[in-house]
């Protein structure tokens, strides 16, 4: 029998390393920067931070990527948008971020994704010359952030043929054309997230899940087990607040104005073969599209939408009717086939942790969320807590990063520049080598060189290769990898987080008998 080699050395979570770092840590001697939330932000910090040599704590009342970060669009986005608004700073940076990610730091998490812009009887010829210049513009944008034409190819006209090669789907009748353009595509955003925390765990830092900060200060935080109920302290020199759209209910000041993206989950035979994703320009807007997200694993993803949110922000927010009768009428407005409420198996929102800057409209209220700058900022309470909040998944290294400058700078602790720019994550690899890996290709895409390693134990347990789902390639070695290595506790970290097999609630109910045997296994094994 052959033998799986290790994963990166220090990387691999598990219910016992938490229980060890734990037991170390509430109660035990200082550290130097303690970050709460371990969304895509407060992962990027625990790693810059324990990267500069500092000793880090991170925790997360709930699971890595439990809350804004596992409910994107997926998409890495080159800052397109933000040149139509004149935010160039937020377009630019947002391009440098994107590059980063594809070239050094993820390139196996994160690779180029073709949109046709179909130019229907909808998009007057006005619209589309300002579609075509913006594609042109986000071009000069890879330019100047140096991201090679290889990494994202040029966007160009098509003819009414091509675009119904490109997208099968779409209306023939007085079709003109279409315009391609590029972007970045994540694989799926939480595995980016689980990936900065083994890449962070792997320096030194220590990753709690399931551990809820009750009360901040600027030594520490009195945390609890949210497995236990157990209290106690965490004392750190510096603590970083990362906890996105819940960032004011720990520090006082801290105005926050969610905005929510709302997507819908189709079959991808609902819409058959679609080589590229959709933009499907929102009627009566000039800079705003809905996307046709083809995923890979059988599903196919719909949005999204740009909603305040008034009132308690839940843990996992609801999709209101609204939003699904929206996204369908959109996308009714291209399609030749009719997609109606019984085809949408599921549907997904996430809230943005806009910074509410307080500034109004000329009609007394705040600017539609929409219209809301997408600048991040870090700022110090009177109490000494640093929150960083604002920005968008896309440029997190990048708030990760001042946030942690602000930390070093204000706690006066002994730390160089952020190296984070050039750190590879966790199973990223250049391209060359990701295609030398011997792992099936879908594998190598999520979990880059330790695919191997996930294939290997299905070799040693023949159930294990099996698929979870007869429609869905998760197998159940990538389940048991999860439990060993990615920090996942129990069926919902495993279903909702690890995978994605939760977003079709039909699909999470089949597969919940497998992923709770696993994880009572897992458990056995322990005692």
């Amino acid at each position: 029998m052959s033998t799986a080699p290790s994963p990166a050395a220090g990387a691999s979570l598990s219910a016992e390393r938490r229980a060890r770092e734990l037991t170390s840590t509430v109660g035990g001697p200082v550290v130097d920067v303690l970050v709460v939330g371990l969304g895509a932000t407060g992962a990027g910090a625990a790693l810059d931070a324990a990267a500069r040599g500092l000793s880090v704590v991170a925790v997360d009342a709930h699971d890595l990527a439990f809350g804004t970060s596992r409910w994107s669009s997926k998409l890495i986005h080159g800052g397109l948008r933000y040149l139509a608004s004149a935010q160039l700073d937020v377009a630019h940076e947002s391009a440098v971020e994107r590059g980063v990610l594809m070239e050094r730091t993820a390139p196996h998490l994160v690779c180029a994704q073709p949109f046709v812009l179909p130019l229907t009887p909808l998009v007057p010829r006005g619209q589309a010359a300002l579609a075509w210049a913006g594609f042109r513009a986000g071009d000069a944008l890879r330019l100047a952030a140096r991201t090679a034409r290889a990494t994202l190819p040029a966007p160009r006209r098509l003819s009414a043929v091509e675009t119904r090669h490109l997208a099968p789907a779409v209306r023939s009748e007085r079709l003109r054309g279409g315009l391609l353009s590029w972007d970045g595509r994540l694989t799926d955003d939480a595995r980016l997230v689980a990936a900065l925390a083994r890449t962070a765990a792997a320096r030194g830092a220590r990753i709690l899940t399931r551990v809820r900060a009750l009360e901040l200060t600027a030594s520490g935080a009195r945390v609890r087990d949210e497995t236990t109920g157990e209290e106690g302290v965490v004392r750190a020199r510096a603590v970083i607040n990362a906890s996105g759209v819940w960032a004011g209910d720990l520090v006082d000041g801290i105005r926050v104005r969610p905005s929510r993206g709302t997507h819908l989950v189709l079959r991808a035979e609902r819409l058959g073969t679609l080589p590229a994703g959709l933009h499907v320009p929102i009627p009566g807007e000039t800079n705003r599209f809905v996307l046709v997200l083809p995923q890979g694993d059988g599903r196919v993803y719909v949005g999204l939408t740009d909603e305040p949110v008034d009132g308690g922000i839940p843990d996992v927010p609801e999709v209101p009717e609204s939003d699904v009768g929206f996204l369908l009428d959109v996308l009714g407005s291209v399609l030749d086939v009719s997609v109606h409420r019984e085809d949408v198996v599921g549907a997904f929102a996430g809230l943005r942790p806009l910074l509410d800057t307080g500034s109004p409209d000329r009609a007394g209220a705040g600017p539609r969320t929409a219209d809301v700058s997408r600048r991040h900022a870090v700022l110090t309470s009177s109490e000494g807590v640093i929150t960083v909040v604002g920005g968008k998944l896309t440029t997190y290294r990048r708030m990760a990063e001042d946030a942690v400058d602000a930390a070093v700078a204000a706690r006066r602790l002994s730390a160089g520049p952020s190296p984070t720019a050039a750190l590879p994550l966790v199973g990223a690899a250049a391209p060359g080598t990701l295609a030398a890996v011997r792992a099936p290709g879908r594998l190598v895409r999520r979990y880059g060189t330790e695919a191997p390693h996930v294939q290997a134990l299905a070799a040693r347990d023949p159930r294990l290769a099996e698929r979870v789902l007869p429609d869905h390639p998760v197998t159940g070695a990538e389940l048991l990898w999860a439990l060993r290595h990615e920090g996942a506790l129990d069926e919902s970290d495993l279903l909702d987080r690890r995978t994605r097999i939760g977003l079709v609630p039909e699909d999470r109910a089949a597969a919940l008998q497998t992923a709770r045997d696993l994880v009572g296994e897992a458990a056995a094994r322990q005692r």
